[in-house]
């Protein structure tokens, strides 16, 4: 299994830049997550996914993070450029449905303004002559 090209860059990995985030970001919590952003000043938004011992064992711990990860990959081009976000997965993520991890995660990023808006794909023709 390979990894996406310029993962590498979406990711945050630094202990000084996730502490950075702690220190400065404005917090959103969720059933299924906490998260918190704050602006960075970068041309690209980067990510970080902390999960600590209190969440289980290794595997769930990875687990959590694989799943984060994905949803990060899935949004990545409909980021707004220029913050840092960290994640705290909860338990309950790793119980629900994917397609409701997703939904709250894409509402979550709205909410904050951290997505830039879908565009309407639907074809209506009834307003054409």
């Amino acid at each position: 299994m390979t990894r996406a090209s310029g993962d590498r860059v979406l990711f945050l990995r630094k202990s000084i830049d996730i502490e950075r985030v702690k220190k400065h970001g404005r917090r959103f919590q969720t059933t299924l997550f906490n998260m918190l952003s704050c602006p960075s000043g970068s041309p690209r938004t980067r990510i970080g996914i902390v999960v600590g011992k209190r969440f289980g064992g290794a595997v769930y711990r990875n687990r959590a993070k694989r799943v984060f990860r994905e949803l990060v990959r899935e949004v990545r081009q409909q980021l707004v450029a220029g913050h840092e976000l960290l994640v705290f997965p909860r338990r309950e993520a790793l119980i629900v449905r994917h397609r409701l991890l997703q939904d709250a995660w894409k509402a979550a990023l709205r909410h904050e303004g951290l997505m830039i808006a879908e565009l309407d794909q639907r074809c209506d023709n009834s307003a054409s002559v």
